[in-house]
């Protein structure tokens, strides 16, 4: 199981550390490192900051927003990265939901979700392969547009800049059981955001036949620390966030998820609670036993012990939200 670093997002800026975190992650032997974006820090010009001081780390987005690009802007982002790194990056997508699609970047949350990740996917296949310029008779994603406000005078393009790599890695994130199972057909990984090591059936059948080479790369908090319960504090605290903040009350991609894991009850109440100003008892009321499961916190003995679970499932790579460099070491060391 490769090793990988997830920095996030920033909060209310950047983080000093980032960057230090990145190279000593790199010198221990990490696979790769990823950012992310909500509404804030984008995902790309971080990485592109982290590969001038790194050379051999990969680079990746977990998750580039679909809706924050076009797929050609998306794929302009990743091709031109990959040539400055020297061919190090992974491209991963997520659609997000309907609050931050319509709420942050002003577009429509598609009426079909599935049919908008297959057109957006292709498009940026398109344009890393270079075979042809461009074309998608698509729903959400045409190429060249020819919509009801259109000039007639688009045409289809290739991108002057010939790509590094046609096969640059693209993974999805992906909750619901039958985008998982389309992210195996079209994606070459995916990204879960909760990934517990005892419950895969959670996300269907598509992760017990797999293609070669297909990554499955979850995110976990992982921390180093005597009291579990203590280090369990920012899981929860994320959790909270995720389940009653990043969505509607009667469309919350994440609340669904924690609900079918088996924690129905207690999802529908951190939400309740949250979305009431409520935010400290919706933090408290995240089940210490969810957050555990979706992330290794403990001295390192528990840690150990623990990562032969999800060793010994589906998973290619743990990318570890870690807080710091002795963290980092202990995972790299119990790992090896």
């Amino acid at each position: 199981m490769r090793l990988g670093l997830a920095l996030g997002y920033w909060g209310r800026g950047p983080s000093a550390g980032h960057v230090p975190l990145a190279v000593e992650a790199e010198r221990l032997g990490y696979a790769t490192v990823w950012t992310a974006e909500s509404w804030g820090s984008d995902a790309f010009t971080p990485l592109t900051w982290i590969a001038a001081r790194t050379s051999r780390i990969g680079l990746g987005t977990a998750v580039a927003q679909m809706a924050a690009r076009s797929p050609t802007a998306t794929a302009m982002h990743a091709l031109t990265l990959d040539h400055l790194s020297g061919g190090r990056v992974l491209l991963g997508l997520g659609l997000s939901g309907p609050q931050v699609v319509e709420g942050w970047y002003g577009r429509p949350f598609p009426a079909s979700p599935l049919t908008a990740t297959r057109e957006y996917v292709d498009v940026v296949r398109q344009v890393l392969r270079r075979e042809a310029p461009v074309e998608l008779d698509g729903r959400f994603h045409a190429h060249p547009y020819r919509g009801p406000d259109a000039t007639g005078l688009g045409r289809a393009l290739k991108p002057i800049t010939h790509p590094l790599r046609a096969d640059l890695p693209v993974l999805l994130g992906a909750e619901g059981p039958k985008n998982v199972a389309q992210t195996v057909r079209i994606a070459d990984g995916w990204l879960p955001l909760y990934w517990s090591p005892s419950r895969p059936g959670v996300y269907g059948d598509a992760v017990r036949d797999l293609p070669p080479g297909f990554r499955i790369a979850p995110l976990a908090q992982v921390r180093v620390c005597d009291d579990v319960a203590e280090g369990l504090l920012p899981v929860k605290a994320m959790l909270g966030f995720y389940i009653g903040g990043m969505g509607h009350a009667a469309r919350n991609f994440h609340a669904d998820l924690m609900a079918r894991m088996g924690y129905e009850e207690e999802s529908r109440r951190v939400q309740r609670l949250f979305l009431e100003g409520r935010r400290e008892e919706a933090v408290r009321a995240v089940p210490d036993a969810f957050a555990d499961e979706i992330s290794l916190v403990g001295p390192r003995e528990r840690i150990r012990e623990r990562l032969e679970l999800w060793r010994a499932g589906p998973v290619t790579d743990l990318l570890a939200l870690a807080p710091d460099p002795h963290t980092l070491r202990v995972l790299a060391e119990i790992n090896s």
